[in-house]
């Protein structure tokens, strides 16, 4: 008769699955994938690397995990704001740029991590899948305002491809390196503006500070 895990195992199992994935973050966010061992995550975790391989089947499917778990928060997080942050589809569009770039800056090593550093041939894999989804997102805001005739009529997903690819862009400089204060909020306003400029708005005053965590995530 074939073993079956009782709920209680179950339940077990998958808890430390969760503990080890989050240590795994914490490792990534601090020494960059390629020093993120299975050793070393192992360690973070306080099991040892025979029980990692219990939970994953290889170092790369872990930081694949890994990945997905970070980056699908940071995807929510501006979801939430683009759709639901309050304001019309203008006001939030700057709103989740200034949260995601305020976010990013305060915890640098893992946004330089999700969003450029040397990883797993598979966790690149992942990245293309990201900026997928943060495309949509954009997509979605945009072709809301140009529905409101606050923008100008435009491909929402061309804008959102290139508010995208511009937003990471800008960031990997001020991520791999000292920007804090005065230095990185003028980093913030102007990917702001610029965000704004790209999808054809009018100039609006400077954004007031953002929260760095939505309140319902």
């Amino acid at each position: 008769m074939a073993y079956r895990r009782t709920p209680a195992v179950h339940d077990r199992l998958n808890a430390a699955r969760e503990h080890l994935v989050d240590q795994a973050i914490g490792v990534v966010a601090d020494v960059g994938w390629a020093n993120a061992s299975v050793t070393a995550v192992a360690a973070a975790a306080g099991m040892s690397a025979g029980s990692v391989y219990q939970h994953f089947p290889s170092k790369a499917a872990l930081a694949v995990e890994v990945f997905r778990r970070a980056a699908g928060r940071e995807v929510d997080v501006l979801g939430q704001v683009l759709r639901e942050g309050g304001g019309d589809p203008v006001e939030r569009l700057e709103r989740g740029v200034v949260l995601f770039a305020r976010r990013a800056l305060e915890r640098r090593g893992l946004a330089y991590a999700l969003l450029a550093a040397p990883s797993e041939p598979a966790v690149g894999q992942e990245r293309l899948e990201f900026r997928r989804r943060y495309r949509e997102v954009f997509a979605a805001v945009v072709r809301e305002g140009v529905d409101a005739g606050l923008l100008p009529a435009q491909d929402p997903q061309v804008t959102a491809a290139a508010l995208t690819g511009a937003i990471g862009e800008v960031l990997v400089d001020p991520l791999s390196g000292p920007v804090e204060g005065a230095a990185a909020d003028r980093v913030v306003a102007e990917l702001a503006a610029m965000s704004l400029r790209c999808a054809g708005a009018a100039p609006r005053p400077a954004p007031a500070a953002v929260p760095l965590a939505a309140p319902s995530l």
